[in-house]
């Protein structure tokens, strides 16, 4: 086994769930970082997409934000905003679209909450919002989430919904008018969780390295089914090298 560390496996985890031939919808941080490692090792063909507009971008060098000018360098459309949202809200392609988001609290049906902490007229903490969190969750076919993973951001019911998952406040996501989708993983740095296909619910699916159920349970802030996890490989050393060497040589992201 390859020294790692939590960072990279996050990465390498929600790395492996993106296809050869997806749509991919990511913000800076780390996700970019997941959908940049895709590409380079096992999903060539995936197509990386931004809300300022750059589609299908090069990614020679690892940008720092989406409105960072490396995104827009060799792309195959250098578009608007509009353009970006335009294509989340096409039906036909929406169904190939992932996204990745994060947020500040998220329960167990996948509702996010990127707005506030406590009320919202009165709020401990008030953060930047949705950005195009909400119109991501709502309209394309599958979301990973990466969260880290504390009982006060794992929570029963989130301050304020800023993006649906798979309930919304006891209804299902059909009853509100939106399509089928929702989040698809939550990705940790404990575990991968995943979402009951019946009830929308989230379980454990993954568990890393050295982490027990327990651990699970003691950082999640409501009651989850650890029956079905499984273990899950570690980076290999290709994709470490691959993550490391070709995606960022700098550690800006990986530290």
């Amino acid at each position: 086994m390859h020294a790692y560390t939590a960072r990279e496996m996050m990465t390498i985890a929600a790395a492996r769930r993106i296809r050869d031939g997806d749509i991919v919808f990511c913000g800076t941080g780390i996700s970019m970082l997941a959908a940049m490692a895709a590409k380079h090792i096992h999903a060539p063909d995936s197509v990386i997409f931004f809300e300022t507009g750059a589609i299908d971008s090069s990614l020679e060098e690892i940008p720092l934000a989406v409105a960072d000018s490396r995104v827009m360098f060799a792309t195959a459309v250098n578009g608007s905003l509009a353009d970006a949202f335009a294509i989340m809200q096409n039906r036909r392609l929406s169904r190939n679209i992932v996204g990745i988001l994060g947020a500040a609290q998220i329960d167990p049906y996948g509702n996010l909450n990127s707005t506030v902490i406590g009320d919202y007229d009165h709020p401990t903490v008030r953060f930047s919002g949705s950005g195009g969190a909400a119109d991501v969750a709502s309209f394309i076919g599958r979301t990973i989430i990466f969260m880290q993973h504390e009982t006060r951001k794992f929570v029963h019911r989130v301050d304020y919904i800023t993006s649906p998952g798979h309930r919304i406040r006891g209804l299902e996501r059909h009853a509100l008018g939106l399509p089928s989708g929702g989040p698809e993983a939550v990705i940790s740095n404990l575990a991968v969780m995943g979402f009951d296909s019946v009830s929308g619910r989230m379980v454990l699916e993954r568990l890393y390295p050295g982490v027990t159920t327990e651990q699970i349970r003691s950082n999640t802030g409501f009651k989850v089914d650890c029956t079905r996890a499984r273990a899950i490989l570690p980076p290999s050393a290709d994709e470490l090298h691959i993550l490391r060497e070709r995606c960022d040589p700098q550690r800006l992201i990986l530290g």
